[in-house]
């Protein structure tokens, strides 16, 4: 499993490349004591992630190890030692924290389970009472944190873990400046939308690789409700309120107090109620001014006969794909349209084989590489396709770029691509083209010459793992080319290569 996942993105993360030379093998023991054995994955922040062993208390521990330690490490030692201090169920343990100027790392909790962007990405969007579950821990861990006066600011799917035993912790502090209680606040708005929609707002509860929420042309997010049918209202009401900056964010323990209350009631939706966060005010509310309702810090008992706040509507909400999703009568009184609403697709991971990838080798390539397109979508952590090295970044004067050109044997409405790298300062771009002339020399230079590039062009990556979303909703795609124009400086040896370990494609 995921034991550290993909977290916002910060400006912790914008330190430069993490270096990862002379990295530590299995069986290695860290401090006489944590011994590594297995390589679990990389965290947004490029930063190892190991299973290990505590061999003084025989317990399965998780390592997160940066390059190289010092001053780079300081801010995710600091964040740990934070951590350190708070104790609660739903919060992962954090055992050590040590630097070793060429290197540091933090020892904590290991969780048998996944994350829930592992969850989601795996079974798609969860049922109502499971994403309430999820966000009732989250929001009571959050209680914790802030009741010490710190901040956790990575509140993330990929920083949730979800155990086999059904225990729910959030993991991987990583506040900065730009971090408040407020941020923390809204992410558990982004963690129900993501649980009942697949995407994750990115606006509204910070930067990520996850897909973006559908939004209308004002750029405004659709609700959960206008994307997948059966969503209580209240519940809806309560995940837009939270994103929405205009309203007044909750204090978490108030917060974790309404949804344990919703959490308690998952079997009976219908008899839950209005939300029972009272507003700050002595005006009486009315339907055009509800949102004020989250504003108090404080949770109140309402009598039986007390005040009923509106349902918050969602207005001018069109999904990016018209031709699939019915918006007719959204932003009606109380959030009812008078007609059933079609609920948008969730996009889902294509599945590609062998047999519909390609290496692209412009003239003046060797086609060296021909064959090796196949190691990035076999699901294999340990198989890549491996550039070979070169003295320049950008492949050389006479040469544009390299890439991998996918079939998917059928135009598809796609979403976005996800590629998985070695290493960060990669300049790459998505094209697409109507057909394959064929897998040679002449054939990629008509590539070359033929196909478009989509969205805003070259992007440079900040990170190991990059996701591309171009793509015209009112267009499907057959050939699509993820294309590398620049190479970052090669881990060891001299001169310039990566490794592209895994594209993923998703679409409707």
């Amino acid at each position: 499993m995921t034991q550290v996942g993909e977290g916002h993105e910060t400006a912790a993360d914008a330190d430069g490349p993490v270096m990862t030379f002379g990295a530590p093998a299995a069986g290695e023991v860290l401090a006489e004591r944590y011994r590594l054995e297995e390589h679990v994955n990389n965290d947004s922040a490029g930063r190892q992630v190991w299973r290990g062993l505590d061999v003084i208390l025989r317990r399965p521990v998780a390592v997160v190890l940066r390059y190289p330690g010092g001053d780079s490490a300081a801010e995710m030692l600091q964040a740990a030692v934070d951590a350190s201090r708070v104790i609660h169920p739903s919060l992962v343990g954090v055992y050590d924290a040590i630097d070793e100027g060429a290197r540091s790392y933090v020892v904590r909790e290991w969780v048998d389970g996944e994350s829930l962007r592992e969850l989601v990405g795996s079974e798609g969007p969860i049922d109502t009472g499971r994403a309430i579950t999820i966000a009732h821990a989250v929001a009571d861990a959050l209680a914790a944190v802030h009741a010490t006066g710190m901040v956790h600011g990575n509140v993330h799917p990929g920083t949730i873990l979800i155990g086999d035993d059904g225990r729910v912790v959030l993991a991987d502090a990583r506040a900065d400046s730009a971090d408040s209680v407020e941020t923390d606040i809204r992410s558990v708005g982004g963690i129900l939308y993501f649980a009942l929609t697949g995407h994750w707002p990115h606006a509204e509860a910070g930067a990520s690789h996850l897909p973006d929420a559908a939004r209308d042309a004002a750029g405004n997010p659709a609700a959960p409700r206008q994307i997948r049918a059966g969503i209580p209202a209240y519940l809806d009401d309560l995940t837009m309120d939270l994103l929405d900056r205009r309203v007044a964010a909750p204090e978490a323990d108030a917060l974790a107090a309404e949804l344990a209350r919703l959490d308690a009631s998952e079997e009976e939706y219908e008899d839950v109620g209005p939300l029972r966060f009272a507003q700050n005010t002595t005006t009486e509310p009315s339907r055009s001014t509800s949102k004020i309702f989250l504003g108090v810090a404080a949770l109140v008992v309402i009598a039986a006969v007390g005040l009923v706040f509106g349902i918050r509507a969602i207005t001018s909400s069109n999904d990016a794909d018209p031709s699939t999703t019915t918006q007719a009568g959204v932003g009606t009184d109380n959030g009812a349209t008078g007609e059933e609403q079609t609920p948008a697709p969730t996009p889902k991971k294509i599945a590609l084989t062998a047999d519909m990838v390609r290496i692209v080798d412009p003239p003046q390539g060797d086609r060296e590489d021909t064959g090796q397109a196949k190691y990035t979508v076999d699901n294999d952590p340990e198989t890549a396709w491996e550039t070979q090295r070169f003295k320049q970044a950008n492949f050389g004067t006479r040469k544009p770029g390299m890439g991998v050109l996918i079939n998917l044997g059928s135009p598809r409405s796609l979403s976005e691509i996800e590629v998985e790298m070695s290493q960060p300062g990669v300049t790459m771009d998505i094209r697409a083209g109507t057909s394959d002339p064929g897998d040679t020399s002449e054939g990629d230079a008509k590539i070359m010459q033929t196909y478009k590039r989509l969205g805003d062009g070259d992007t440079v990556t900040d990170g190991t793992r990059e996701v591309f979303s171009p793509f015209d909703p009112n267009q499907k795609y057959q050939y699509v080319l993820v294309f590398l124009t620049k190479l970052p400086p090669a881990d060891e040896g001299g001169g310039f290569k990566v490794s592209v370990n895994k594209i993923e494609v998703y679409g409707y």
